[in-house]
C-alpha cells in the first residue's frame, strides 16, 4: 500500500505576485526567442540581395512597410534588451550587484539603456 505524499506542491506563476526580477527574467527569455525569429527576417533580407534586384525590391517592400519597420523596431529593442541583460548577468557572475537593492537598480538601468539604445539607433539610422 502506497502512502499519500504530504510534501507541498511547488508554487507556480499564478501563486506569486509578479516582481521586477521575475518579469525581467521572463522578458529576457522572450526576447531571446524573438531574436531567433527576427534573425530569420534579417537573413531573408540579406539573402534577397543574392537573389537579384527583383528579390531585393520585394524584401525591401515587406520590411520597409509600416508593419515591417514596427517588427524591426521591436526586434532591435529585443536585441538591446537581451544584450543589456546579458551584461547584467555577467556582472552577477563575477559577484557584483547581487544584493536586492542593486538588483532592482540595475534592472531599471538595464531597461532604460535598452530603450535609449533602441531610440538612438533608429534616430541615427
Amino acid at each position: 500500500m502506497k502512502t499519500a505524499n504530504k510534501r507541498p506542491l511547488s508554487p507556480h506563476l499564478q501563486v506569486y505576485k509578479p516582481q521586477l526580477t521575475s518579469v525581467l527574467s521572463i522578458l529576457h527569455r522572450a526576447t531571446g526567442a524573438a531574436l531567433a525569429v527576427g534573425t530569420l527576417l534579417v537573413t531573408y533580407w540579406l539573402t534577397s540581395i543574392a537573389g537579384g534586384e527583383e528579390s531585393f525590391n520585394s524584401a525591401n517592400a515587406i520590411l520597409g512597410s509600416w508593419f515591417g519597420r514596427l517588427v524591426l523596431f521591436f526586434w532591435s529593442w529585443a536585441l538591446f534588451y537581451h544584450l543589456s541583460n546579458g551584461i547584467r548577468h555577467l556582472m552577477w557572475d563575477s559577484g557584483f550587484g547581487l544584493d536586492l537593492p542593486t538588483v532592482y537598480k540595475s534592472g531599471k538601468i538595464m531597461v532604460g539603456a535598452s530603450l535609449a539604445l533602441t531610440i538612438l539607433l533608429w534616430l541615427v539610422a
